[in-house]
């Protein structure tokens, strides 16, 4: 099954699904005819394996956290599998239809080099892997076997493309200037600074995405690490500061400030938030001024018992991008200014991430996540599984409780009512700071044409439908 635009499931390798009331069994009748790329054929057996594959402990990795509450998969009849869950989870049919749970050839599995790329990692896809350079790029060919396109392709049969290549290139500077000197046809993660360069001109194409399809970009708080341990202390940080300006500015007015984790995009957004909170120095001050933090060092900052209110940003290296950093460094200007609070921002390596995720010595970690499905974001960010993305017991039972029962709701109305609660009381305790409503920017050379987005990604959805006029 595929994802439309508007967050919908549309037919693609299932052409039906059916959910028992209690929400723990998905039945999927598989399309006829559909052959992997290594020539072997797609059927219950295969789809099976690749569950048991990403259940495994040892092949564990960003797929797993979508089939925490998947317990096995049964072969129904060779073109009808079951897919069983330990318990319901409203957001399942949202990660069955995720990248990161592509189906690929069983062959492939057992061969165990899933990173290696090229012909060997073989789907079912429009294009086949041809070709991978580890941090270079990467080839893909049409696939002239291909006739199952998914339910929302504009045609039918093979790919318009005989082919394309994806190049790595980590600078958004040097993507924009390849586009405009004509190395590249399409380039992602187009800066707001570069928009310009390829808006409204005649040679070029400048698409945007939705805004915020996934969660906000978010300051993410540690409220088991003092000084943020003081909800007074969270709220101060959240209200002492007006997002507004410093996000008009870094992005020059092409992204909205965020009132929630959801973005606004999203049909789960609780528009209920949407001026209710923050842009209020004064009553920072007096928070603060309640917590105790009433002496200033000779910088100005606020201290208690001779100590520096102190609350630091790191942020890995890998995920710095679109200028969020810089508008970071407003935000640490502008709460310096207003409250007197040291907002001490650190670029870090992965590896002191992946140490500090483990040990919970973080106090704010910045970030986005990709899924649509409310529940599922909300489980990500504030679940009891980890919370705020990371792989901490969140010890606040009240709002773990709310997440797992929109996690486990089947009724839409009462999911939705959850999920609206658990936006309000992340705002409430304020362990989430939203910033911006991200919103994703692909630029093109005029002439390629059916480029598009699929929610849940931050990158085009396809090359299945992309064509080439005038050639």
């Amino acid at each position: 099954m595929a994802k439309r635009a508007d967050g919908s499931f549309a037919p693609w390798l299932a052409t039906e699904w059916s959910i028992t009331p209690d929400g723990l069994t998905y039945t999927f009748t598989l399309r006829d005819g559909v052959i992997f790329h290594d020539g072997t054929p797609l059927d219950a057996e295969a789809v099976k394996a690749n569950f048991d594959f990403v259940k495994k402990p040892e092949n564990a990795a960003n797929a797993a956290s979508l089939l925490d509450r998947y317990a096995r998969a049964e072969v129904v009849a060779p073109n009808v599998v079951r897919l069983i869950l330990a318990r319901p989870d409203s957001s399942f049919l949202e990660s069955v239809s995720n990248v990161k749970l592509g189906i690929i050839s069983p062959k492939a599995l057992a061969k165990g080099d899933l990173c290696g790329g090229g012909p060997a990692l073989a789907g079912t896809g429009p294009f086949v892997f041809a070709d991978y350079v580890r941090g270079q790029s990467a080839r893909f060919t049409r696939n002239t076997a291909y006739a199952w396109p998914p339910g929302y392709a504009a045609h039918s049969g093979p790919a318009y493309l005989d082919g394309f290549t994806i190049r790595f290139l980590p600078e958004a500077a040097v993507r924009a200037g390849a586009l405009s000197s004509g190395q590249l046809d399409v380039i992602e993660g187009v800066q707001p600074t570069d928009a310009p360069l390829f808006a409204d001109q005649p040679d070029f194409t400048l698409l945007k995405g939705p805004l915020g399809a996934g969660t906000a970009f978010t300051l993410n708080v540690n409220y088991t690490r003092a000084p943020a341990d003081d909800v007074r202390v969270r709220r101060a940080l959240r209200d002492g500061f007006d997002p507004e300006p410093i996000v008009r500015q870094v992005y020059l007015g092409t992204v909205p400030r965020a009132w929630s984790i959801i973005g606004p995009d999203n049909p789960a957004f609780n528009r209920a938030l949407v001026g209710g909170w923050g842009r209020d120095v004064a009553g920072a001050n007096r928070l603060l001024d309640e917590a105790g933090w009433t002496g200033r060092d000779p910088a100005g900052f606020r201290t208690r018992d001779g100590k520096r209110l102190t609350i630091e940003v790191g942020y890995p290296q890998p995920y710095v991008r679109d200028n969020r950093e810089v508008l970071i460094q407003g935000i640490q200007a502008a709460v310096r200014k207003n409250i007197g609070l040291d907002l001490n921002l650190r670029i870090i390596t992965a590896g002191e991430y992946a140490k500090n995720n483990a040990t919970g010595t973080w106090a704010i970690y910045p970030n986005t996540d990709n899924p649509s499905d409310a529940a599922r974001e909300l489980w990500d960010m504030l679940g009891s599984k980890g919370f705020l993305y990371t792989n901490i017991p969140n010890p606040d039972l009240e709002i773990t409780g709310l997440v797992d029962e929109a996690l486990a709701a089947t009724d839409p109305v009462r999911k939705r009512a959850l999920t609206d609660r658990i936006q309000a009381l992340g705002i409430e305790k304020a362990y989430i700071v939203p910033l911006f409503a991200p919103s994703w920017f692909l630029a093109a050379r005029k002439g390629v044409e059916g480029l598009g987005f699929e929610a849940g990604l931050d990158s085009p959805a396809n090359g299945y439908d992309v064509w080439l006029s005038g050639e």
